[in-house]
């Protein structure tokens, strides 16, 4: 385990030659959880002097310090990181002092193989020692040999370090790292530790800062979301933290993923229907429909548990949207295992799956049992499932055409939102929605290129225009299995646009990105005015 101190360093200079502080981009490769640890990775170079590399530059891979954050839970999570590696191979020697550093799942696992593969990787470092990125980088540069720094466990929980958001008006928060369970497929716990939960009070003073900074969504991060509390015995603890974010004044939006079925408990159910700003909306990981399989997996659910919560849920909630992974192929799985799946798929009405064929994952169990299926077995197995779902969801978002929904507007735009003059954001059950302004309407979809667009404007905006983290309410009239069109704007329907604190805070720090004031979007670790926000469960000793 490290045990190394390290403090804060002032970056070497740029690759160019060029005056200004070094340039940084974060590459991010995985689950939300990676997303978020993207985010600290950025607070922590923007900290130690470090700028964040311009949109083109970051398309091009231009920049004095490249971090890969990887994922290890596929196979092909490998295949990625030496592809983007190579890419970079070429760049780096074409930009003396250029350093390339690798962190997250895949690192934990590799550790000095990476640089036996890539000698080219200046820093490799772990999922525990997040904050150990900018002194590796100085130590590699002055050096000038490769670091390689694993730690065994966590050093530092990653919400109390530096945080650069990606998005103004929404923000994740983890609540736990590390996972319990044993799940035969995953690798997880053996790459992120134990399951380690921080305390109520730090949660809901992080989610709190997020929403005085702006932001008016949050999603609550965990490995196994709903087993929080379990470290410091309080099996209550998510219900009563899911209830506490509903008395944040200016939280509108709250999710959470992602939960274990073996773990979700009717006061979870109750504090979902019951608090107005937890959305309508659950992921819920099946896995497999077939029982027999799930005990192979060490899944502690069976399909009648599953099925039972979708339909508490849906009692409680009956506009919810629901989610799931599966995966096909599972080593052993017999046609009859899989027609189980088809029909538990069937009977639970996703609105959409992240559905995966099973490939084995060096160290865990699974990898090592008898019966691996033929690649093409896994294959028709897998596109038969696909049709299911897709049919599924076809059907499952026609059931939302004429309905009415608050659609918060994203910074991002779908692939054809410049050519049809849409909006882009999500609905309350986060389903994507792409949106038309009224007749005449031109839709920006690019970020601004300069304080004369009009969603800068200091006064005189036009209302019928709104900014990423605005509220547009607009009647859903076209349908797609993964996405909904509400076209209503163009006929004179119902199209109304909400200001938002979130839309307040993006023009904020849109100007300030072209020179036009302060931007207060990073977030320099956990907020250390007010006093801490109790739920009146037990807090962590240490």
């Amino acid at each position: 385990m490290s045990s190394t101190t390290h403090s804060p360093v002032a970056p070497a200079p740029t690759t160019d030659g060029t005056p200004g502080a070094r340039t940084y981009l974060v590459r991010t490769l995985g689950c939300q959880m990676n997303v978020h640890d993207s985010e600290h990775m950025a607070g922590m170079l923007e900290q130690a002097g470090y700028s964040r590399a311009t949109a083109q530059d970051e398309a091009a891979n231009r920049a004095d310090v490249v971090v890969i954050n990887t994922c290890a839970v596929r196979e092909n999570a490998a295949t990625r990181l030496y592809g983007n590696l190579g890419q970079l191979a070429g760049l780096k020697a074409e930009r003396p002092g250029m350093q390339i550093a690798v962190g997250g799942c895949l690192a934990q696992k590799d550790r000095g193989e990476i640089v036996d593969k890539a000698p080219w990787v200046d820093v490799v470092f772990g999922t525990h020692n997040l904050d150990a990125l900018p002194v590796l980088l100085e130590r590699a540069r002055h050096n000038a040999e490769a670091q390689v720094e694993i730690a065994e466990s966590l050093q530092v929980f990653p919400s109390t370090l530096p945080t650069r958001r990606e998005s103004v008006y929404a923000g994740w928060v983890s609540i736990s790292v590390g996972c319990n369970n044993t799940c035969t497929f995953c690798i997880v716990p053996h790459l992120r530790g134990k399951e380690r939960d921080r305390r109520p009070g730090e949660v809901l003073a992080e989610v709190q800062a997020l929403v005085d900074a702006g932001a008016v969504e949050v999603t609550l991060l965990g490995q196994n979301v709903n087993s929080y509390g379990v470290e410091f015995g309080d099996r209550g603890a998510f219900a009563k933290l899911l209830r506490a974010c509903g008395e944040i004044e200016g939280l509108e939006r709250v999710r959470f993923t992602s939960p274990h079925p073996a773990a979700f408990t009717d006061d979870v159910v109750a504090a979902m229907a019951e608090t107005p700003n937890v959305m309508p909306q659950l992921h819920m990981p099946l896995q497999s429909g077939s029982d027999r399989v799930l005990r192979a997996m060490r899944r502690s659910y069976r399909s009648a548990k599953f099925l039972g919560i979708l339909d508490r849920v849906r009692e409680r909630m009956p506009d919810a949207a629901i989610t799931t992974d599966i995966i096909v192929g599972f080593p052993g799985e017999t046609e009859e295992d899989f027609a189980e799946t088809m029909r538990v798929v069937e009977a639970s009405r996703f609105s959409s799956a992240f559905m995966f064929q099973y490939s084995p994952r060096p160290g865990t169990p699974a990898a090592t049992m008898d019966e691996q299926l033929p690649k093409a077995v896994v294959q028709e197995r897998f596109e038969r499932l696909l049709a299911l779902q897709e049919r599924i969801s076809a059907e499952e978002s026609a059931r939302q055409v004429g309905r009415t929904l608050d659609v918060l507007v994203a910074e991002g735009a779908g692939k054809k939102d410049g050519a049809r003059h849409r909006l882009s954001g999500r609905a309350p059950d986060n389903r994507l929605v792409h949106l038309a302004l009224p007749a005449g309407q031109v839709a920006p979809t690019a970020a601004p290129e300069s304080l004369d667009d009009p969603r800068l404007a200091d006064g005189g905006l036009d209302p019928d225009v709104p900014r990423p983290g605005d509220v547009v309410t607009v009647q859903v009239t076209h349908s797609a299995p993964h996405h909904l069109v509400a076209d209503s704007a163009l006929a004179g329907g119902t199209f109304a646009v909400r200001r938002t604190r979130s839309g307040d805070a993006w023009v904020r720090r849109e100007r300030a990105r072209l020179g036009g004031g302060d931007d207060e979007h990073s977030h320099r670790g956990a907020p250390a005015d007010g006093g801490p926000v109790t739920l009146g469960m037990p807090t962590l000793r240490r």
